[in-house]
């Protein structure tokens, strides 16, 4: 298998045609865990576990020299949002976050909207009060437990 640099990945993802938001989100999350394993010696796999690693990856990013604030906070962001999406049989959609003029995705559950990618963004600029494993937690104690699906 051919490990494939971080500017490969975003061309490939950048240049796809997706049929809808979730199909391309999916996308995006699947390469963050690629990423996160090839750049960051770190296995995503799509558990609530594995946010803490996540955390780990934005401290890292965050930290870094120059970083393209768009392009990370799509991918890990995606990441995050594909974590919750799973775990409460959510679905992605556009919607205008609360105060904003801009649609941005968003994780539709039973009602509620989650904002994944804006979390990412808090994270990457603000630093380490806006930690996504807080976030989880505090998501799944107000959603409670996960979707039984059939």
């Amino acid at each position: 298998m051919k490990v494939q640099k971080p500017d490969d990945v975003r061309k490939r993802l950048e240049t796809a045609s997706y049929p809808d938001l979730g199909t391309m989100m999916e996308s995006y999350a699947r390469a963050a865990a690629e990423v996160a394993k090839t750049r960051y010696r770190q296995s995503l796999d799509f558990t609530s576990e594995s946010l803490e690693c996540l955390d780990e990856i934005l401290v890292l990013v965050g930290e870094g020299p120059e970083f393209d604030v768009d392009f990370e906070v799509k991918i890990w962001g995606s990441y995050l949002g594909e974590v919750l999406r799973q775990r409460y049989a959510g679905a992605w959609e556009m919607t205008t976050y609360p105060g904003e003029a801009v649609a941005v995705p968003a994780i539709d559950v039973r009602g509620s909207r989650l904002f994944p990618l804006l979390k990412v963004y808090r994270r990457l600029t603000i630093g380490g009060e806006d930690d996504v494993t807080a976030f989880y937690s505090m998501v799944t104690g107000r959603l409670g437990g996960a979707a039984h699906v059939n």
